[in-house]
């Protein structure tokens, strides 16, 4: 298994693997065992890539995790993290107030099936989070409440914290963050 900053040349595989995954492909009954709702273009990816905020993990020769942080500037052309992006101002964690300046919008994340319970999901948040930590003290993301998986991954396997809840296009989220120099 290779874990490392994702390149241009795992795009096509990583989009594979985000359209295996993607909520809106995905039938009722399988969605139990996680999904991702935002779904990325090729461009979007390249983006990211460039500014150093995706990791991939290599099995195999195929992409079979990744794991997304950039800058709220970046992640607002969604409507649901220009929602996001208003609430920073009230939230506070660990004494501070989460600004769009301290903090990242972290995720999604997606792990294949074939490599969930080995750990790789807490390598690629922690290489994620250290990544991140070059320009951030915090990250922050919203787990859909419908995604049970994810939310219990985030915080029992992570020790995320949630700080708040909202509601956006009649969907429940929890909002979460963590300190980037904590350690899982």
């Amino acid at each position: 298994m290779i874990l490392k900053k994702a390149e241009i040349e795992d795009i096509k595989q990583l989009l594979i693997l985000q359209e295996k995954y993607l909520v809106a492909n995905m039938p009722d009954s399988s969605r139990k065992n996680g999904f991702v709702t935002v779904p990325f273009t090729a461009a979007q990816i390249t983006e990211v890539i460039k500014n150093h905020g995706l990791i991939v993990a290599i099995h195999e020769d195929q992409v079979v995790a990744y794991a997304f942080g950039a800058s709220w500037s970046f992640f607002s052309q969604w409507p649901i993290f220009e929602f996001m992006i208003s609430t920073l101002d009230n939230l506070l964690f660990e004494g501070k107030k989460i600004t769009t300046e301290n903090s990242f919008q972290y995720g999604p994340i997606c792990v294949d099936e074939s490599q969930r319970g080995t750990g790789l999901f807490e390598k690629i948040f922690e290489a994620i989070k250290q990544n991140m930590a070059i320009k951030y003290q915090l990250g922050v993301t919203f787990i859909n409440k419908a995604n049970e998986r994810s939310f219990a991954a985030h915080t029992q396997k992570l020790n995320l914290e949630v700080i708040s809840d909202f509601e956006f296009n009649s969907n429940q989220y929890h909002t979460l963050v963590f300190n980037t120099n904590s350690i899982v």
